[in-house]
C-alpha cells in the first residue's frame, strides 16, 4: 500500500477555488469581478510610481492613483477609450490593461447569459414556490383537468382574486399550452402549474396544501392509479407540517374495493368519489326516465342552478311544507340537522330548527333568499287527483360492454318491476374478462331481472334487427372503454344511427340512453337522437367540482344516486295539475307535496330536441310565472320510488 500524497498549499487553494466556482453563477461574476479590481488597482499603482500623464509634455497632466484607477477602469469596459491616449508608456499600460478588459468582459457576458439561461430552464421546470393563500389546488393530470378548470372558473366569477394550482409530473409549459388551448379565457381565474410529483413532501410544499381551501386529487392514467391516489392524500394527511385545521379534499378513486383503504387514509378530510359507480347509477336512472342526464347535469354544473345550504332561523318551528314555498326564486330539497345528517324530501310534517340548514337548488349562494311576503295560495281546482300507476314489468337493451355493464345491471335491479327482462349485446373480442360462470353469478343475484347475454356487433345494422330493437323499452349503449377512445365513441355513434333509422322505419320512438367518452362527440351523436347522453369523465369532472366547492354535498349525492332514499323522478304532468290549465309553479308544488313528493321543475315536451332550450329540462322555475302544461309534458319531482 502506497503512502498517501502530501497535501500542497496549492492543492488547498485549487479546492477552494473549485468549491466556490461549484455555488453557480453568482461566484463566477464574482471572481471576474475581482480579476478586474485586481487589474485596474495594479495599472493604476503603476502609472502612479512612473509618473505617466496624459500628455508627456505637460508634467501637470500626470495620474494620480485614483484618476489612473478610473482611467483603467474606462479601458477595462470599453477599448474604443485609448485611441486618444499619447505616449507609449501610457499606450502600452492602456493596451494591457484593454485586453484583459476583453477576456474579462468577454467571460462575464458568457457567464451571465449562461447564468439567466440556467434560470430561465428552472422556472420552466416550474419549480419556484407558489405563494398564495385559500386557492384550489388540484394534484395530478388526466383529461378531467379540463373540465373541472371550466367548471371552477364558473364558479370563482363572484370571488375576488380566485387562484388555481396544479401540481402535475409534467412540463410546466406543455400544461399551461393545452390549458390556454381549451380554456382561452379563464375570466378572473389565475391558473399556476408547477412540475413534480404529488407523492414527494418537498414537491408537495412548491404548491403548499396547508394554506389550500380545497384540494382536488385525480387519478393518473396508469395501471394502479388508485395507489397513486391514496399516497397522495396519505403525503397531505400525514405530513409533518401539516395544518392544525381540518383540510377539505376530494380524491377520485377507480376500483370500488380501494375505498376502504382510502377512508382510513382520507378520514374526515377526504371525500372519494368512485367513478364507475357514480355512473353506473346514472345510467341506471337514466335509462329509465328521458331527460334525466339533462337534469343531473343542471344540478351537477356550475353553470345555471346549483344546490347551496342556508341558514333555517327564518323557517325554526316550521314545517317542511311550509319551507316548499318561502323562497321565489330557489327550490327547497331537504334540510340538514345541526349534528350534519342529510334528509333530502322529508316527511312533509317535518319540523325545521333554528340551527338546521335548508338544502335548496339555487342560481348562487346569494340568490337564496326568503321570500318576505307570504306565497300564494296555490290553485287547488288545478291538482289533479290521480292514484300512482302500478308498475309492470320492463324489458331493458345494453348494446356494448365495458367494466360498468355488471354494475348498471344490478343497479337496475333495484327500480324495474318484478318479471323484468335485459338483455346485453356484446363483442366477445373486444377484452372481455366475464366469462360464462360470471354471468350466471350476476344472473342468479338477480331479483327482479331475466339476464340473457348475446354476443354479436352492435354497429351491424344485422344484429340490431335480429335482437328487435323496437320491442324494448329502454335501450342503453355502453362505450367500448377498452379501445381508444375516439374509437369506442366511433362504434357507439354507429350504433346510434341505425336506431334512429330503425326507428324511424318502425315508426316507434326508441328510449335510448348512450355513453360518450369524448365531451365534443356528443354534438356528432346527437344527430341520432338518443334521449340521454352520459359523458363519463365530464360526469366525475362535475362531481369532484363541486365537492370541491362544498363537502356536505356529498351527503346529499349519495342520496339522490342512490337507490334508498328519493331520487329524481320525471313524471307525467298530468298526474299533478290539469291538462292545458295555466297554473304556478306554487300549484305543482302543493301538488307534488300531497303526494309526499317535492317538484323541482318540469320538461316541455315540445322543446325536447332543442339544445338550445336545455332540451326542454327547467330546474328551478320562478314559482310565479304561470305554465300550461300538455297531456306529454313532465314534473321533475323528488320522491321514494
Amino acid at each position: 500500500m502506497s503512502a498517501p500524497t502530501r497535501i500542497t498549499w496549492r492543492d488547498r487553494l485549487r479546492y477552494r477555488f473549485e468549491n466556490t466556482l461549484s455555488r453557480g453563477t453568482i461566484a463566477i461574476i464574482g471572481w471576474l469581478a475581482l480579476i478586474s479590481l485586481s487589474i485596474v488597482l495594479l495599472a493604476a499603482v503603476v502609472l502612479a510610481l512612473l509618473g505617466v500623464g496624459a500628455d508627456p509634455g505637460d508634467p501637470g497632466s500626470r495620474l494620480g492613483l485614483v484618476e489612473g484607477g478610473w482611467q483603467s477602469l474606462m479601458r477595462t469596459l470599453d477599448p474604443g477609450t485609448m485611441s486618444g491616449d499619447e505616449g507609449w508608456t501610457l499606450r502600452i499600460m492602456m493596451l494591457l490593461v484593454t485586453l484583459g478588459g476583453i477576456f474579462i468582459v468577454s467571460m462575464l457576458i458568457g457567464t451571465i447569459t449562461s447564468g439567466l439561461e440556467s434560470r430561465l430552464g428552472e422556472l420552466r421546470k416550474g419549480r419556484s414556490r407558489v405563494v398564495e393563500s385559500n386557492h384550489t389546488l388540484i394534484l395530478g393530470w388526466s383529461s378531467k383537468v379540463f373540465s373541472i378548470i371550466g367548471e371552477l372558473i364558473i364558479a370563482n366569477e363572484n370571488q375576488k382574486n380566485p387562484r388555481i394550482v396544479i401540481l402535475a409530473d409534467r412540463d410546466k409549459v406543455e400544461m399551461e399550452d393545452d390549458i390556454r388551448a381549451k380554456l382561452p379565457n379563464t375570466k378572473n381565474t389565475r391558473v399556476i402549474c408547477r412540475s413534480g410529483d404529488p407523492l414527494d413532501m418537498d414537491d408537495l410544499a412548491v404548491v403548499d396544501p396547508h394554506a389550500a381551501r380545497s384540494i382536488i386529487v385525480l387519478a393518473p392514467a396508469t395501471d394502479n392509479p388508485d395507489i397513486h391516489v391514496i399516497k397522495s392524500v396519505l403525503a397531505i394527511t400525514n405530513n409533518p407540517h401539516r395544518r392544525e385545521s381540518s383540510y377539505h379534499i376530494v380524491a377520485e378513486i377507480r376500483e370500488p374495493h380501494n375505498l376502504e383503504a382510502a377512508h382510513l387514509v382520507g378520514g374526515d378530510e377526504a371525500v372519494f368519489v368512485q367513478g364507475s359507480d357514480l355512473i353506473a347509477r346514472v345510467t341506471a336512472q337514466t335509462c329509465r326516465q328521458s331527460g334525466l342526464s339533462v337534469v343531473y347535469t343542471e344540478l351537477l354544473d356550475f353553470d345555471g342552478a346549483e344546490i347551496y345550504f342556508t341558514e333555517a332561523a327564518g323557517l325554526g318551528g316550521r314545517t317542511y311544507r311550509e319551507a316548499l314555498s318561502s323562497y321565489e326564486d330557489s327550490a327547497v330539497i331537504g334540510v340538514m340537522r345541526t349534528h350534519g345528517k342529510v334528509l333530502i324530501n322529508p316527511p312533509m310534517n317535518t319540523i325545521l330548527a333554528r340551527n338546521d340548514k335548508i338544502i335548496a337548488i339555487s342560481e348562487d349562494d346569494d340568490t337564496l333568499i326568503q321570500s318576505t311576503s307570504p306565497p300564494p295560495k296555490p290553485d287547488a281546482s288545478a291538482i289533479a287527483d290521480k292514484e300512482k300507476a302500478e308498475a309492470s314489468p320492463e324489458r331493458t337493451l345494453i348494446l356494448g360492454w365495458n367494466d360498468k355493464t355488471t354494475a348498471v345491471i344490478r343497479e337496475l335491479d333495484n327500480y324495474v318491476a318484478p318479471g323484468s327482462e335485459i338483455t346485453v349485446v356484446r363483442r366477445a373480442d373486444i377484452g372481455n374478462s366475464t366469462g360464462d360462470s360470471d354471468w350466471k353469478t350476476l344472473a342468479a343475484e338477480l331479483q327482479r331481472q331475466r339476464l340473457q347475454v348475446i354476443e354479436g356487433d352492435i354497429a351491424s345494422r344485422a344484429m340490431l334487427d335480429a335482437v328487435q330493437v323496437a320491442q324494448y323499452h329502454h335501450i342503453i349503449v355502453m362505450s367500448y372503454s377498452q379501445l381508444p377512445i375516439q374509437e369506442a365513441d366511433a362504434q357507439t355513434l354507429i350504433s346510434l344511427l341505425h336506431l334512429r333509422n330503425i326507428a324511424e322505419a318502425s315508426g316507434k320512438p326508441l328510449n335510448i340512453v348512450s355513453e360518450m367518452m369524448d365531451l365534443r362527440n356528443r354534438a356528432l351523436a346527437q344527430v341520432a337522437r338518443a334521449d340521454d347522453f352520459i359523458v363519463s369523465d365530464s360526469l366525475v369532472s362535475l362531481m369532484l367540482s363541486q365537492l370541491s366547492e362544498n363537502k356536505h354535498l356529498d351527503r346529499v349525492f349519495r342520496q339522490l344516486f342512490s337507490a334508498e332514499g328519493s331520487e329524481v323522478y320525471i313524471r307525467p304532468a298530468s298526474d299533478y295539475v290539469l291538462p292545458g290549465r295555466p297554473v304556478d309553479f306554487y300549484t305543482v308544488i302543493e301538488a307534488a307535496a300531497r303526494r309526499g313528493e317535492t317538484a323541482i321543475g318540469y320538461r316541455l315536451v315540445a322543446h325536447s330536441n332543442d339544445p338550445g332550450r336545455g332540451f326542454g329540462v327547467t330546474v328551478n322555475p320562478t314559482k310565479s310565472q304561470r305554465v300550461g302544461f300538455s297531456e306529454h309534458d313532465k314534473i321533475i319531482v323528488l320522491a321514494e320510488d
